[in-house]
């Protein structure tokens, strides 16, 4: 059966990239219900007009705001948590309102879900909350702890909350691909270094990994999925191989590399065929959970620039010509 048959389900930040192709997939289903739960009325009525379905509703509200994540959560059986203040500089420059919306708004996203009986909440994360080094990786690893901590405050309510973490959404607003387009006509391409790699992980393929990842949980894990790494520079040749690159140098709070699972997470992660899963080390979780999966050797890392998995520049052109 599918996970969302006859199902309300309600998205935080619903009007975003990661929204937005949720719905499109969802409605392909019989899912029951969608609320889309945000903050720009503007965004919300041309979501409206582009998806034009009974079977949506539009709710604004900030995650902010408990008393009204309580109202929106009557009735619903599954949360996904997208809402978030994402841009390295705006939380580096805007660092109140940062905790207020990351941490804050996770916290009241939990006691909601209890306050509400809802069934299940995933709530989506970062590669930048591995080890982080700057403020929006560190709201965001706070984030991840209230929601693994939280299923310790259920008592006998029903709801469960996990993660998923991955790394950047290529093509989604603010990404590094809308970004060249935009610039190319200059006949420069910015690079901060020459060095640089991330994780490669589509809308598609992120959407269909929190759905996957509703049917598994047990309330609890960070789930991460395997996906594969591309060097920047490859990414700047294959959307516009006769641009010049100029390397701007490393902006405060970037990393050169980033990481997924660090070797102290790496100890209670367990491995399957397409995911990772990061185990809490709470005496409630039962390792029967992740029944299956592979323990990880030693000093395992996964990281964009060790990774196993590498696209080429015409792997690269071709999936950017299908953004």
């Amino acid at each position: 059966m599918n996970i969302l048959e006859n199902k309300t389900v309600l998205v935080t930040g619903g009007t975003g990239s990661f929204g937005k192709k949720f719905v499109q997939k969802a409605l392909d289903s019989s899912v029951k219900k969608i609320i889309i739960f945000s903050r720009d009325e503007l965004k919300q009525y041309e979501m409206k007009q582009e998806f034009d379905d009974s079977r949506l509703r539009f709710f604004i509200g900030d995650v902010r705001d408990k008393d009204r994540l309580i109202r929106a959560f009557d009735g619903v059986d599954y949360v996904i948590h997208a809402a978030a203040m994402k841009h390295v500089d705006a939380c580096e420059y805007n660092p109140f309102e940062a905790v207020k919306t990351n941490i804050h708004g996770a916290q009241n996203i939990v006691e909601a879900a209890i306050e509400r009986g809802v069934e299940k909440v995933i709530a989506l994360s970062t590669d930048k909350a591995c080890s982080p080094v700057n403020l929006y990786g560190a709201t965001k690893l706070a984030s991840d702890k209230l929601f693994v901590a939280a299923n310790a405050y259920v008592g006998d309510k029903k709801t469960s909350f996990s993660v998923v973490r991955y790394g950047n959404v290529v093509g989604s607003r603010g990404s590094v691909v809308p970004f060249f387009n935009k610039i190319k006509h200059t006949g420069i391409l910015t690079v901060t270094d020459e060095r640089m790699t991330r994780f490669w992980i589509t809308l598609d393929h992120g959407v269909q990994f929190v759905i996957d990842n509703l049917k598994r949980m047990h309330g609890g894990e960070i789930f991460v999925p395997k996906i594969p790494s591309m060097k920047v520079m490859d990414l700047a040749k294959a959307i516009s191989p006769e641009c010049k690159i100029e390397i701007i140098g490393i902006r405060p709070g970037e990393k050169l590399h980033e990481a997924m699972i660090m070797e102290d997470d790496a100890r209670h992660t367990v491995e399957f065929e397409d995911y990772y899963v990061i185990q809490p080390e709470f005496p409630w979780w039962s390792k029967s959970f992740a029944e299956g999966g592979k323990e990880l050797p030693d000093g395992f890392a996964y990281t964009s620039d060790k990774n196993s998995r590498w696209l080429m520049v015409d792997e690269l052109r071709e999936l950017v010509g299908k953004i």
